[in-house]
């Protein structure tokens, strides 16, 4: 894994990728130790997370994870999810937040030398290639040990360097969990994004 101490660092998190990939690979992710774990590895200047939120009537289920990420370093991005029913009668929630992560991500380019994407979709390839090009590497964090993969072969070839999740996730590892097909849900400090079912396949 390449990292410069000095090199200005900005993490993308989209959050329900990322909880979908920790959920397959059978771990917790613990934020605060996440954003630790780059600070100790370079100079991090924003931390963004990105979750549409589903805001119900009293209470939304989300918001103990932004309340406590807006509070704890992260810069939080959100908007309305949408809520659905699929034709096999299950209940969705569909937020897309990819232009909202390539927006924020172009316009820090020219004052970052690294950027470090939690995601797998393979959208995210001709943003990745557009922010390159500005003279900005780009590390990619996901999983080809999920079954499916969560990272999209195109996007993995595009990045400067992949990250596998697994290998580093014992640096910010809250507590191991039954992998799936298990759908047990484990106590948490700060919860990870809820909606693990309308995370979109690479």
């Amino acid at each position: 894994m390449h990292f410069l101490p000095t090199e200005r660092t900005a993490l993308f998190i989209d959050g329900a990728n990322l909880y979908s990939a920790s959920r397959n690979l059978g771990f917790d992710v613990d934020y605060r130790n996440l954003l630790d774990f780059f600070r100790r590895k370079s100079h991090v200047i924003r931390a963004y997370y990105y979750s549409a939120v589903l805001e119900t009537e009293e209470y939304s289920p989300l918001k103990p994870l932004t309340d406590w990420l807006a509070y704890n370093g992260y810069t939080l991005v959100t908007k309305p999810a949408k809520e659905f029913t699929d034709s096999t009668g299950r209940r969705r929630v569909k937020g897309n937040m990819d232009i909202e992560l390539a927006i924020d991500m172009l316009e820090l380019a020219d004052k970052i030398d690294h950027a470090v994407l939690f995601s797998g979709d393979s959208d995210f390839r001709r943003l990745v290639e557009a922010v390159q090009r500005r003279g900005v590497r780009v590390s990619v964090v996901s999983s080809i040990r999920t079954s499916p993969p969560m990272v999209a072969d195109e996007l993995r070839r595009q990045a400067d360097q992949f990250l596998e999740l697994s290998d580093i996730a014992p640096e910010f590892t809250r507590r191991q969990m039954e992998p799936r097909p298990a759908r047990t849900t484990p106590l948490r400090q700060t919860p990870a994004e809820p909606f693990a079912d309308s995370a979109e396949a690479p």
